[in-house]
């Protein structure tokens, strides 16, 4: 009898490590074809306007412009420039993704005149005020998740897969994400962000896609709410241009001052 337990036991193991890979495998599948479907971008710019909404359903409004350029052994480079309003009026944000270490991020601040760098500690803090963090801004780079497949579901009438991404950077701010992504177009729908106590922390959802240069979808708009403060960030998007022929000398953390 004893033997007869231990061997249903290994047997149940067994097929509980199999059935965890399989659900791994399948989600790396998945988050993997959403890049690769996006690959080849080049460049883009485009402008934002970013509205930042209290609890109370009151609202503020910035105007930015921004620009990236596609990794190819690291990750994408990012530059984020604030033109209005005055008291934000030429902050700048660059960042440089990388695949597996710790990102890199500057903050140019006009009033104090100098380059902050963002230490790995405080990326979890909130970009600017608004309801995205630091790591929020930063490319969604394969190897900074482990991946599991959880179900598939419809999210406003699209069949989705749902994606649990495992963050491998122990400093981030998030335990995991569920991410819905249209069965079809391969795009992300909606993403839910838990703190480290994996409890319920932020909602981002994507609307408005278009499809730019026959291949790359780009959302309009993007709506952060955070469930614990009742604040919300949205983006508005705008004015989408590829092959600008930006290069990694317009990505320098040494021209951060003088940008216009």
């Amino acid at each position: 009898m004893r033997l007869f337990i231990a061997t249903s036991i290994a047997i149940l193991s067994s097929c509980l490590l199999n059935s965890s890979h399989a659900l791994a495998d399948k989600g790396l599948k998945i988050a993997m074809e959403v890049i690769e479907r996006d690959q080849g971008w080049g460049d883009s710019s485009s402008k934002m306007t970013m509205v930042l909404k209290d609890k109370y359903g009151q609202s503020t409004q910035r105007s930015l412009r921004n620009s990236s350029l596609e990794g190819s052994s690291q990750g994408d480079k990012s530059l984020v420039i604030f033109d209005t309003p005055g008291d934000v009026r030429g902050t700048a944000f660059l960042s440089h993704t990388k695949k597996t270490d710790s990102d890199d991020q500057w903050l140019y601040l006009p009033a104090l005149k100098r380059v902050k760098r963002i230490a790995s500690s405080n990326k979890a803090g909130p970009f600017m005020g608004s309801e995205f963090s630091f790591e929020d801004i930063a490319s969604q780079e394969i190897e900074k998740y482990t991946y599991k497949y959880l179900r598939e579901e419809k999210y406003n009438g699209v069949d989705c897969f749902v994606v649990q991404y495992d963050p491998v950077d122990r400093k981030s701010g998030y335990s995991v994400q569920e991410t819905w992504i249209d069965k079809s177009k391969y795009i992300v729908l909606k993403t839910e962000y838990y703190d480290r106590k994996k409890s319920l922390l932020k909602t981002l959802t994507f609307d408005g896609y278009k499809k730019y240069k026959g291949k790359f979808w780009r959302a309009d708009t993007f709506l952060m709410v955070n469930h614990q403060t009742g604040k919300e960030t949205e983006l508005q998007y705008e004015n989408w241009i590829f092959g600008k022929g930006l290069s990694e000398k317009d990505f320098n953390k040494n021209m951060l001052k003088r940008v216009k």
